[in-house]
């Protein structure tokens, strides 16, 4: 199957490349141009048998994609995505598939959703987890949006689940991307319960290895998971965490599921104290000494590939 597909940052590179090992065709295209030109240098083996082609600029995508075109994009939620989602209409027609792979605000995607109906054009709002193991173990895809655009690229999302994986479809508009928001809520939530229990343990009497206690805990215990791994994975390499300076970086999903929750009025205390934790931590230096807050960040490198910020020196004003 043939797609193209919009920003090579770390998990478009990553999409990119799973969909040419499995045998489509791949038309990519990138805000910056030195980018794309590293892409064709690395991956110039996918050139030479005809998976990747390399697109200049949004408008050669109209010749470049065979009908019904399928463009993927993987931008940064906000302006980069709104700009380039508003090009890409401009090209597209009736029967084309236009996805945003981008972890988009979901009345964003209602919107946009509308929007591209009004053209024809089956628009659907693709929420993307597995972080930067996603290539070996396989994506969790959730999906809203048109229908019949979903079960067009199937075999594109049956390419990206493999091999533990999986994609469902969950209904219309922003589905997708609200289900993916609760999904980072949560996210939020599961990450700082592991780093404030660890951190306990780090302060006991008893002085417990913590990578045995989180293998131990990985090995049938009920709160093994992705996370736990990551952290045993964390501390294997850094036992003190000393590459952290425990200032924790949030892409915004958080608080959206935070008003989301308020909008509903449905309590959700232990996802609003997580993301007041990081907010403190982009200031507050006690927050940021301790060990929750640095294995967070360490968690947020190990399956995303976050690298850790620089806090700023005075807290946000208000």
């Amino acid at each position: 199957m043939q797609v193209g597909i919009l920003g090579l940052g770390k998990m478009g590179r990553l999409i990119a490349e799973k969909l040419m090992r499995d045998g489509h065709q791949v038309v990519v295209w990138n805000r910056t141009r030195e980018t794309v030109e590293q892409f064709r240098v690395d991956k110039a083996e996918f050139i030479l048998n005809q998976k990747l082609v390399i697109s200049h600029s949004i408008e050669e995508l109209r010749t470049t994609l065979r009908k019904p075109r399928v463009i993927w994009s993987m931008l940064p939620a906000g302006e980069a995505t709104e700009t380039t989602l508003k090009e890409i209409g401009n090209i597209v027609e009736a029967g084309d598939i236009v996805i945003d792979g981008g972890n988009a605000f979901f009345k964003d995607t209602d919107r946009r959703f509308e929007e591209f109906k009004g053209k024809g054009v089956k628009y659907l709002g693709i929420g993307v987890s597995g972080g930067i193991h996603a290539q070996e173990n396989g994506a969790s895809l959730m999906v809203g949006g048109d229908k019949e655009g979903y079960d067009y690229i199937i075999p594109l999302l049956d390419s990206l689940a493999k091999p533990n994986g999986a994609h469902t479809y969950f209904g219309t508009g922003g589905a997708g991307h609200f289900v993916k928001m609760i999904h980072n809520g949560v996210e939020y939530g599961m990450m700082q319960a592991l780093g404030e229990g660890l951190g306990v343990l780090a302060k006991s009497a008893y002085n417990v290895n913590m990578v045995d206690v989180l293998n131990t805990w990985q090995r049938g215990s009920i709160v093994s998971s992705f996370l736990t791994q990551m952290a045993a994975d964390a501390l294997s390499k850094d036992p003190g965490l000393s590459k952290f300076d425990g200032a924790i970086d949030a892409t915004g999903e958080g608080k959206w599921t935070v008003d989301a929750a308020k909008e509903a009025h449905v309590p959700i205390y232990v996802i609003e104290q997580s993301l007041q934790f990081r907010d403190r931590s982009q200031y507050d230096k006690t927050t940021q000494d301790t060990f929750a807050a640095k294995l967070v960040a360490a968690l947020r490198k190990e399956f995303g590939g976050h690298e850790p910020k620089k806090p700023p020196e005075q807290p946000p004003k208000k």
